[in-house]
């Protein structure tokens, strides 16, 4: 090659000829820099995040991790870069999201129709709906599956997780997916225990489903690691449900007004029923004690006559009384037991 281009050097002798020469040398550089550039390009620097599939003729040879990789250039080996085995890859459930249309339905910038009514919204056991925010965190387990796979992994994983979001909210009720009735938390603790297992659940799900594509021969080379889950009602049942619980708690407090009120009355009747019964002991000693008094002297004679005891103290009772009597008396006539001619009328003058 040198001997040829001394030859053509010797022999040009126009500007045309040397003109030819440079573009010459230049196309000849060109072909030399794009043959260099075509045996380095499978020869990379592939970084901590990262890791390298290497295919020769359409067959997975070898997978390196971070490091310098060398192979054949194309198309005699292919280099696919993928992520690291311990990298985690957020995904989201787009088919669980509300259509765009149905979005400007709820913002009320469009009228509410069947195909938008029930975009993005999951039915529960209990005949409840619900919507939920899915994010799907996984793992390349398998290089080769995955890289096969290619873009039919993101498609094929969105429709896994709506099918297994589906499942798990067909077998359960509503309050065992989010907070819709608080008062049931502390009255059945297994309620809160549920709803906590609702992200595994809607995991170990999706990992069967795509367990049951490997087996089928058509695995997507990745496994779930961890699932994050955000539930919430559909915005028209918010309304509807903050009026039912704000009634709920405003009953509740009715019920707690009158029965402190109940009980604030109930405690004042027994005061009052205290207070009558007590002064009504007293009146009873108080009367009981002057009846005894003003018939002391009565039971004292019943009990001499009784007892035959009597020594003069009826006689004495009756000068007692009979004095007394008199002494209130203008007149005083007496009548002999045995005289007839004398006759005392009540009420003459």
């Amino acid at each position: 090659m040198s001997n040829l281009l001394k030859q053509v050097k010797g022999k040009i002798t126009s500007p045309w000829q040397q003109a030819s020469r440079i573009a010459f040398l230049v196309l000849y550089g060109v072909v030399i820099l794009t043959a260099i550039g075509w045996l380095l390009s499978n020869v990379r620097q592939i970084g901590p995040e990262s890791r390298a599939v290497v295919f020769r003729m359409g067959e997975m040879v070898r997978v390196q991790d971070s490091g310098l990789l060398v192979a054949w250039p194309q198309p005699f080996e292919q280099v696919v870069i993928l992520p690291s085995a311990g990298q985690m890859i957020e995904q989201k459930g787009e088919l669980l999201v509300r259509s765009k249309q149905a979005q400007k339905v709820d913002s009320g910038y469009a009228f509410n129709n069947d195909a938008t009514a029930g975009s993005g919204y999951l039915l529960t056991g209990d005949s409840g709906v619900v919507q939920l925010d899915i994010r799907a965190f996984y793992q390349v387990t398998d290089p080769y599956d995955f890289v096969l796979q290619g873009a039919h992994v993101i498609p094929a994983l969105n429709r896994l997780i709506e099918h297994s979001a589906v499942e798990v909210c067909a077998s359960r009720d509503l309050d065992t997916i989010l907070v819709a009735r608080p008062e049931l938390i502390d009255n059945n603790s297994n309620v809160a225990e549920s709803r906590e297992k609702l992200r595994l659940d809607i995991q170990i799900q999706i990992n069967k489903n795509l367990e049951a594509l490997k087996q089928q021969n058509a695995g997507l080379g990745i496994r779930v690691e961890r699932i994050d889950v955000q539930s919430s009602l559909p915005q028209n049942a918010v309304a509807a449900f903050n009026a039912v619980l704000t009634a709920s708690q405003v009953a509740a407090q009715e019920v707690a007004s009158a029965q402190n009120y109940a009980a604030q009355k109930s405690q004042e009747a027994r005061q009052a029923s205290d207070r009558i019964l007590q002064v009504a002991h007293a009146q009873a000693s108080e009367r009981l004690a002057k009846a005894h008094t003003d018939t002391v002297i009565v039971h004292n004679l019943t009990k001499a006559k009784e007892n035959h005891t009597d020594i003069g103290l009826l006689l004495r009772l009756y000068h007692d009384k009979v004095s007394a009597i008199l002494a209130k008396a203008q007149s005083v006539n007496t009548v002999g037991e045995g005289d007839a001619s004398h006759l005392i009328i009540d009420g003459a003058k």
